[in-house]
């Protein structure tokens, strides 16, 4: 898990909760689909052989306020707190 995770957090939606979150880790499995049925035909396990499928670029956790249940990414929690601990 990213290591951001002791930084002090403040939900940006309700701006209150400052305790309670939920870490979700983002586990990525790159698929190939059947278009008509959606059933997955192939995992990719090396995506280098694949230069139609872009890897993943996103973040490796995001965080849902366990007050209001809003879902950001971590620097988003991160960067109300330090905002508001300024202000």
């Amino acid at each position: 898990m990213n290591t951001e995770h002791s930084s002090p957090y403040l939900c940006p939606s309700c701006k209150t909760n400052k305790t309670r979150f939920n870490l979700i880790e983002q586990v990525v499995t790159p698929v190939k689909k059947n278009p008509q049925t959606g059933e997955i035909v192939e995992e990719y396990e090396d995506l280098s052989s694949q230069p139609m499928h872009m890897q993943y670029r996103g973040p490796d956790i995001r965080v849902q306020c366990a007050a209001c249940g809003v879902i950001e990414e971590e620097i988003s929690f991160i960067k109300r707190a330090e905002y508001n601990k300024s202000s």
